[in-house]
């Protein structure tokens, strides 16, 4: 890898998917190898940088993974690739608590001693982005290597803006007119993933980087990233993660994909790999059946609210998934996969592995939880603790079972307990990064090969 930069923003909204995914289009169709990544627990927005790049769009966040981690996980996902391009999350210093910048995009730029490159909406602004700027130079430590304004008005404005920001010695790489003809829908948890748009994406994506080619200057992004200083750390390497279960077998685990199920984190999958199992993808819109000799089940995030009665009508796959939990087959599922196992979705029915119903809610329910296991399962001992993330708008009545999968800290007070941890099977709206407990990989493999 020869260079990295970091995608940021003063504030949510002013253009940093728009910027970062068309800056790795217009690489990639420059014919170089560009290594997708975002800060924090996002998963659409890696979507859309895979689409981009043709490679796996993965996550950089230390409060999931550590922060020993997150140059490791960089070159793993870098590997053989000829730039890193960073996307930020929320404002440049927006964190996970209140107290300092943990787990915000300064944070990662940090630790990777990466140039931050800063996207300003300049819509409603003239000469004052400069103040903006300034600020952002003047607070802080990381390195900021330029500004891309976007949403400038016209030839006037442009100039009126350049010219503040220059004047702080500043370079301007880049500047995007206001357009509504590139347009990345949304809905309740924010932009529409790729995977559900299919030739509309990949025709936004293409849109993008053409955008950006015409807009930024490449070859000053290009200079800017390859000034980053060499990484030491390793790469990353699920292999030296956890070890392969004994005796060589590859028992099959059945993981759920397609539109329902669009949110996972790829380094689960190789944890899986290296653990032993062999990773067989499936889409229960379209599969009536698991794969052959699937012994076990990972079911991650995604939409099955907008997919409630395609997924009930599909009842030969509902009813196997019902005899494999039956049966003791190791089944985790997080968030989307706690919904289809429930009774009831929304008033349609799912698998029943779960005696509980659920609902869609006009609350949005978003964060970091620091969980402690309350019951032995086929992923955490009780009382082990582990960092994950919610991001829902539904509910499930009741919240648990009688042996409730984990308890978090709720602000500003109090605890809650959610999901369930009944059998082999473990369902709850925690989702996690494997890679900062990757020991859950070996354990839902020893659990299938246990009933082998």
């Amino acid at each position: 890898m020869t260079g990295r930069l970091v995608v940021a923003a003063p504030a949510s909204g002013a253009g940093k998917t728009t910027v970062a995914t068309g800056l790795m289009a217009a690489l990639a169709a420059r014919g170089l190898a560009v290594s997708p990544h975002k800060v924090g627990p996002d998963y659409i927005d890696p979507g859309y940088h895979a689409l981009a790049t043709g490679r796996p769009g993965r996550n950089l966040d230390p409060f999931l993974s550590g922060e020993d981690l997150i140059v490791p996980l960089l070159r793993h996902g870098a590997r053989g690739a000829d730039i890193a391009v960073v996307e930020g999350v929320m404002g440049l210093y927006d964190g996970a608590n209140d107290r300092d910048d943990f787990a915000s995009t300064a944070h990662i730029a940090r630790l990777l001693d990466a140039p931050v490159v800063l996207v300003v909406d300049a819509s409603a602004a003239g000469r004052s982005v400069a103040a903006l700027v300034h600020g952002f130079r003047g607070y802080g430590d990381v390195r900021l290597g330029g500004v891309i304004l976007n949403r400038i008005g016209s030839d006037g404005h442009e100039h009126l803006c350049r010219t503040a920001v220059e004047e702080l010695s500043v370079p301007v790489l880049g500047v995007l007119r206001r357009r509504d003809d590139v347009a990345t829908p949304s809905r309740h948890l924010g932009l529409i993933p790729a995977a559900e748009r299919d030739a509309e994406a990949v025709a936004t994506v293409r849109r993008l980087g053409e955008i950006v080619a015409e807009s930024c200057d490449l070859d000053a992004l290009l200079a800017l990233a390859r000034s980053a200083p060499p990484l030491t750390a390793p790469a990353w390497s699920p292999a030296d993660a956890v070890e392969p279960a004994p005796g060589g077998a590859r028992p099959v685990v059945a993981v759920a994909g397609g539109a329902a199920f669009t949110f996972g984190y790829a380094e689960n999958e190789e944890l899986l790999t290296a653990a032993g199992a062999e990773v067989v993808r499936f889409d229960p819109l379209r599969d009536e059946s698991l794969p052959e000799d699937a012994r076990g089940l990972v079911i991650g995030g995604g939409f099955p609210e907008m997919y409630a009665k395609e997924l009930s009508a599909n009842e030969p796959l509902r009813a196997q998934i019902r005899r494999l939990a039956a049966s003791g087959a190791p089944v985790y599922a997080e968030c989307a996969g706690l919904l289809y196992l429930v009774r009831e979705l929304d008033g349609v029915p799912m698998c029943g592995v779960l005696d509980a119903t659920a609902a869609m809610t006009p609350r949005l329910t978003l964060g970091y939880r620091t969980a402690v296991a309350l019951t032995d399962s086929v992923v955490a001992r009780t009382g082990e603790r582990l960092n994950g993330h919610e991001f829902h708008r539904t509910a499930v009545d009741p919240a648990h079972g009688p042996a409730p999968a984990w308890q978090w800290a709720m602000r500003p007070r109090g605890s809650r307990k959610d999901g369930f941890a009944t059998g082999n099977c473990v369902a709850s709206y925690l989702h996690l990064h494997w890679t900062g407990r990757p020991e859950i990989a070996r354990r839902l493999v020893d659990a299938m090969e246990a009933r082998r």
